[in-house]
């Protein structure tokens, strides 16, 4: 069975440009990647816990701060390359990207070297112009992004 999981993409207007707001996985395989690295602030659905709930859950585990309110785009769920379903919903609404204060996983680093250390789930968010995000976003979630434009129109 495929794991899934749940997320939000907000959506901006900027000097008549559509932006998106996605995060940059922390961690040290992460570190130097950037190009399709980047993602929708999303995470795994608990067992028996309504997706949507799962969104707003990991959108504020990931960013720190509550997701925001307001009318939601359901999206056509996308399967990632690992072949992880994701389900998503856009939102119009502003954020303070640099106020990311995300929770933390712990891992052995360096790896065989018997230490453990900790690191931002997420280590950054930034609002890209929808082009841009094209190249950043993880290549499994690209098609949000088309969805979000036919949406919108």
């Amino acid at each position: 069975m495929a794991v899934k999981s749940a997320g939000l993409l907000l959506f901006r207007e900027r000097e008549r440009e559509l932006q998106v707001l996605l995060v940059h996985p922390g961690g040290p395989f992460w570190a130097k990647k950037d190009e399709h690295a980047w993602s929708i602030p999303k995470g795994e659905i608990d067992e028996g816990e309504d997706p949507l709930s799962a969104a707003q859950r990991e959108f504020e585990e990931e960013i720190g701060s509550p997701a925001p309110e307001g009318k939601l785009i359901p999206l056509e769920p996308v399967h990632q390359p690992g072949g992880k379903l994701v389900l998503a919903w856009a939102m119009r609404a502003d954020f303070d990207a640099s106020a990311v204060r995300s929770n933390t996983f712990s891992m052995e680093w360096p790896p065989r070297s018997g230490r453990t250390a900790s690191f931002p789930e997420v280590d950054r968010a930034e609002w890209f112009s929808i082009d841009v995000a094209a190249s950043k976003i993880h290549k499994g979630q690209a098609s949000l992004l088309e969805q979000l434009k036919r949406a919108l129109g």
